[in-house]
């Protein structure tokens, strides 16, 4: 049995645990990252990326459909387009392969050795990883554990067959033709858009009262909007029961308790992800844990001495750039330096269609925090959201009403993804309203809705 002995040792290659590995191995920290499948993690392999690549193709295509159907005001006259799915999962991949090489390269790069393989803990120092070639033991000063979250399966609906979950989705041959999606939160609508767009006759089931429950009723009406645009139906106060007796349709159980059937080729369950916490030894090493994550401090520490953790496994938000920046911290805690953990200033982007964003508090939570001013500049008054054909949605900017300090920002709109960056700078600069409004936005770009809503917010907007 092979062992060796490093400083850092990385649980999970996702983009948590390889930025914080490549980050030490810059820092001249002697570090082994282990992973039993691809780098990237979930994020790289079967989520963020690939997601994105599909819904990019989805959008494409229902550009080309809407011209070819002659109702377009742009003069464009194409004939019918058709789509070849498995040529755009190849496409996909093939975007995955590169940046799965890319990552390898830059843990190389970085002096970081990689194991491939299933570790399990031994002791909160020792785990033995089980490789291709046989079993080798890792002995390390200091442990990082990122290894991520998986899909939520439901007792009644378990993957398999034409029960699928996000990672299955996104390597489907062929365009389902009725596609049931259980839960209605940003994976869930991500996809269903997708798919509807690719001509899926799309219906989302929702338990709660409405879709995208995590975002205020203002900020998704445009997405609401769209839905019914698109042909989407959306059962909301809807459980999802199983499967009928010959698995060609949903059962569902809608407010009132009616019950009801919704014929589907595939069901795509999309209720939320759960932390990776089995499999891995945890029972041999005594972590506190906060319901099924681990707990951490405002440094990643956990409750045991010389074992951090960071990402999906430590809880919400569940996002790839909080693992990332909390990898990079960790590294330098590592190496010596001093870091700790603010979550203030982390954007969260949902692509649907619309786009939303969100950094920072929510308006009902800037409202329970005391007087604030609200700055709303809707697209529709936005030069180039016109030229684009994306007048449906808004910027918004929450700050106190004594000294204008800004405490959330939100948008939903075509393309509004890229504004989070901004967003993100003006929460973690600590910016007023006068800072915002007092920077010079180019034109015509979309990010001028950003300066008009601090405006608005100030009483003097200009442009609406």
């Amino acid at each position: 049995m092979k062992e060796i002995s490093c400083k850092l040792l990385v649980i999970g290659a996702g983009p948590g645990g390889y930025v914080c590995a490549i980050r030490a191995g810059q820092l001249g920290i002697d570090t082994v990252i282990v992973e039993f499948g691809r780098p990237g993690g979930t994020c790289l392999n079967v989520g963020c990326i690939p997601s994105k690549a599909l819904i990019h193709a989805a959008e494409e295509f229902e550009k080309l459909s809407h011209m070819a159907s002659g109702k377009n005001p742009l003069g464009i006259a194409i004939a019918a387009p058709s789509v070849d799915l498995a040529a755009t999962m190849a496409w996909k991949d093939g975007i995955v392969s590169r940046l799965n090489n890319g990552v390898a390269g830059l843990l190389k790069k970085a002096g970081v050795k990689t194991v491939h393989g299933w570790a399990t803990f031994r002791d909160g120092k020792t785990v033995a990883v089980d490789t291709e070639i046989g079993m080798q033991v890792i002995r390390a000063e200091t442990v990082l554990i990122a290894t991520g979250s998986a899909p939520v399966e439901l007792l009644s609906l378990p993957f398999g067959g034409p029960v699928i979950s996000s990672t299955e989705a996104l390597a489907l041959s062929e365009v389902p033709e009725r596609l049931a999606v259980v839960g209605g939160g940003y994976i869930g609508l991500e996809l269903g858009i997708a798919f509807a767009k690719l001509g899926a006759k799309v219906t989302v089931v929702e338990a709660l009262p409405r879709v995208l429950a995590q975002y205020d009723a203002e900020l998704t009406r445009p997405v609401v909007k769209r839905l019914a645009e698109l042909g989407i139906e959306v059962l909301v106060n809807a459980k999802a029961k199983g499967l009928s007796t010959k698995r060609d349709a949903l059962l569902v159980e809608t407010n009132g308790g009616k019950n009801g059937k919704i014929a589907a080729d595939k069901v795509l369950v999309t209720v939320g992800r759960k932390p990776v916490t089995e499999g891995w030894g945890l029972e041999q090493i005594d972590l506190d844990m906060v319901g099924p994550f681990i707990r951490i401090d405002d440094q990643c520490r956990s409750s045991m001495r010389g074992i951090f953790a960071i990402g999906d496994v430590t809880g919400e938000p569940m996002l790839a750039h909080r693992a990332m920046a909390q990898g990079e911290m960790v590294a330098e805690i590592v190496a010596g330096h001093r870091r700790s953990w603010d979550r203030r200033a982390i954007p969260a982007v949902c692509f649907t269609d619309p786009e939303l964003v969100t950094a920072g508090l929510s308006p009902e939570e800037a409202k329970a925090r005391g007087e604030i001013k609200v700055g709303l500049f809707p697209l529709a008054a936005n030069g180039r959201a016109m030229t684009k054909l994306g007048e449906d949605g808004f910027v918004r900017v929450l700050a106190r009403a004594d000294n204008h300090l800004v405490l959330g920002i939100q948008a939903v709109g075509q393309g509004v993804s890229e504004l989070s960056t901004a967003f993100g700078l003006a929460l973690e600069m600590g910016a007023t309203l006068e800072d915002i409004a007092g920077t010079i936005h180019a034109h015509p770009t979309q990010g001028e809705g950003f300066q008009e809503a601090a405006l608005k917010a100030l009483g003097r907007a200009v442009h609406v």
